[in-house]
């Protein structure tokens, strides 16, 4: 079954851009659009409040809240709020945030993975309408009801990546949002980790780039994967090829990662021709993927061209 196609909100693009993309998504017949909440850049609820606003049709993703940026109740409150606007049309992806930042913010937790559970715990309870009170170790709350619980309660995600977190959000998440850097061996080696609940909703970020020429598009990435490699996290580290290409990586640099074998790009993104993207997403979907967002560049030029990758995409997967 062909997954649910969209793309990525990149966090450097500027704000009131969001409505020429979601337009165009929208128009172009293309299932969602995700925007990209990392601190201190664009805030992901009023992004995505104001996509649903512009938009009839289009699913809108976030990707992804830190857990301890906003006190729960207040993203119950907010989640709830975008819900009841546009029934059926969000996805609200969860995760620790990066905790260099949280830190910054004077936020950062002694536990993240008690706080991971204990808020997807309360914000789950809040949105289906329960009165909660709650004395946990890093959460704590008394007698809280929304007003107005959402009509239809959106899937809660779990964007988290390592084996504790991910085991956390097999408990208490309906899915997962897995960032860019990965390919279909990364996507069933997380929902097993997560313990293979069913149902399970698992969204996915991915690299894009179509060029006619498939080498081109390659060279084009290399510094990209380069930079996976630099530091490299559970995505790229599940690579079945993971030696081989770090072999690559510390010999020649970029020019040993452009030139791999065509085949183990599609563990890496949708990266090459037209069909190669297609190969990748398909691979994507055959591993549990239920949704995929394709990643453009930071620029407002590159998103302008990549729509029309992204609807042609589109078109060739529905």
């Amino acid at each position: 079954m062909s997954p649910q196609l969209g793309m990525c909100f990149d966090r450097e693009l500027p704000a009131s851009f969001v409505v020429e993309v979601a337009e165009r998504l929208e128009s172009d017949g293309v299932d969602q659009l995700w925007v990209i909440e990392d601190c201190f850049y664009t805030a992901g609820i009023s992004l995505a409040a104001t996509a649903l606003a512009r938009t009839e049709r289009l699913v809108v993703g976030l990707g992804i809240l830190p857990v301890v940026a906003r006190n729960p109740a207040v993203t119950a409150m907010e989640l709830a709020t975008l819900a009841n606007l546009a029934p059926g049309r969000l996805l609200a992806g969860i995760g620790h945030g990066v905790q260099e930042w949280m830190e910054q913010m004077g936020a950062r937790t002694a536990s993240p993975l008690t706080t991971l559970e204990e808020v997807f715990t309360v914000v789950g309870r809040l949105l289906r309408g329960e009165t909660v009170s709650f004395d946990g170790r890093e959460v704590t709350m008394s007698d809280v009801t929304l007003d107005a619980p959402p009509t239809e309660v959106p899937p809660l995600l779990a964007g988290v990546r390592g084996p504790k977190s991910l085991a956390v959000a097999g408990r208490v998440a309906d899915g997962l949002v897995l960032a860019e850097g990965g390919g279909p061996t990364y996507v069933a080696q997380s929902i097993a980790r997560a313990g293979s609940p069913d149902p399970f909703r698992v969204s996915v970020f991915t690299a894009l780039c179509v060029q006619d020429d498939a080498k081109l598009a390659r060279r084009i990435m290399a510094p990209f994967v380069c930079g996976l490699l630099a530091d490299p996290g559970p995505a790229p580290m599940s690579h079945p090829h993971i030696e081989e290409i770090q072999e690559r990586f510390t010999e020649r640099g970029e020019d040993g990662i452009a030139d791999m074998p065509a085949e183990w790009w599609i563990e890496l993104g949708a990266i090459g021709s037209f069909d190669d993207a297609i190969a990748h997403i398909e691979a994507l979907a055959d591993a549990g993927a239920h949704d995929v967002a394709l990643f453009a560049g930071p620029k407002v030029d590159y998103v302008r061209e990549d729509l029309d990758h992204v609807a042609n995409l589109a078109a060739a997967l529905h």
